[in-house]
């Protein structure tokens, strides 16, 4: 049985992918430091598997180092990471401090487990906003970085840090760029989490500047289906994109979430669209090109994002235990709204 780690694993994805590869008969261990977007929630449906470990650890710990060499990992997914862009406008400090100096160390720690364990990978999970605001047309591999936000800015620098270390050291890595995540178990900092909580909870659904920005949007069982798929055909020291082609703005999100809702439950007064003041430096529009995975791992999504979004909905009305393990002031505080 093969062991992988997945850095991040109480989180969103992170927790997605480890129910994942439980399935498909790995041994996962997780780290994670246990920050305000960790949930033990997200693990307990596989917190008492045999197959499952979990290590409290900051990727920026020296730790790590021991904990690769004790497991030997067939991969590491690393998934740890400050996402939020609206936090990243307030207080960009913790994003430099895990997104580039975090994955420095476990690059560190990675490139000499791979002298001692030549039968191990590193795939870093990143994003699509580094490639910044795409008006016409999609973002393929090749094109040029040019993030807007300190957290995109800080995972630029991640994905360039994990590439130079794949270069210089020959570390065999694997960069993945991936749109907008929506499913299960996602902190209600996000958009879709938070117009499902509001709507749950008769409050306004509250839309950046006038709605009109664009982003891809991927159900989060697919992008893990696709870093499965990478893990086993992935040829190391490339980029893969990883989108659904499927670009909606914010107003269509809303617009198709009050459908679902309206059939599963009765909508109060105070659930209508509100417009707030936009964030800045706000990018209009995401886009990928995600031809290279299609064509050379032979993956495409298979959920349709109103079939996704209905699992979804269905996921928060059926564990509203969720919302309450988290701090009411991370689901209600506006963030990023500097001047």
């Amino acid at each position: 049985m093969k062991t992988i780690i997945v850095t991040g694993g109480l989180g969103f994805i992170g927790s997605n992918l480890i129910e994942l590869l439980l399935k498909k008969k790995f041994y996962v261990i997780n780290l994670d430091k246990i920050s305000y977007s960790s949930n033990f929630y997200n693990t307990k449906k596989f917190s008492k598997n045999k197959n499952y470990k979990f290590i409290k650890c900051d990727i920026s710990n020296k730790k790590v180092k021991n904990i690769l060499f004790k497991y030997k990992p067939a991969c590491i997914f690393n998934l740890a990471a400050e996402t939020h862009v609206d936090r990243s406008i307030d207080d960009p400090q913790n994003f430099i401090k895990s997104n580039i100096v975090g994955v420095y160390n476990l690059l560190e720690s990675f490139k000499k487990l791979y002298v001692k364990y030549k039968k191990t990978l590193f795939i870093h999970i990143s994003t699509d906003e580094v490639y910044g605001d795409i008006l016409n047309g999609r973002s393929n591999e090749k094109y040029p970085y040019r993030p807007s936000s300190p957290y995109a800015a800080s995972k630029a620098s991640s994905d360039h840090l994990v590439y130079s270390y794949i270069r210089t050291y020959k570390i065999p890595a694997i960069v993945t760029n991936c749109s907008n995540n929506y499913g299960p178990k996602q902190h209600p900092e996000k958009l879709i989490p938070k117009l499902i909580y509001n709507i749950l909870n008769n409050k306004n659904l509250p839309i950046y500047g006038k709605g009109k920005n664009s982003r891809e949007w991927i159900y989060v069982m697919d992008h893990c289906e696709a870093l499965l798929k990478i893990f086993k055909k992935g040829k190391k020291g490339e980029f893969y994109n990883i989108g659904s082609n499927k670009n909606l703005n914010n107003i269509e999100i809303c617009k198709v979430l009050l459908g679902i809702a309206k059939n599963k439950i009765k909508l109060g007064s105070n659930t209508k669209i509100h417009f707030v003041k936009d964030r800045p430096g706000h990018d209009l529009r995401y886009a990928l090109n995600s031809n290279k995975i299609k064509n050379k791992l032979k993956w495409k999504p298979k959920t349709t994002f109103k079939k996704g979004l209905e699992q979804t909905f269905k996921w928060y009305l059926e564990n509203k235990m969720y919302y309450k393990s988290l701090s009411k002031k991370d689901i209600l505080s506006r963030l990023g709204n500097k001047k």
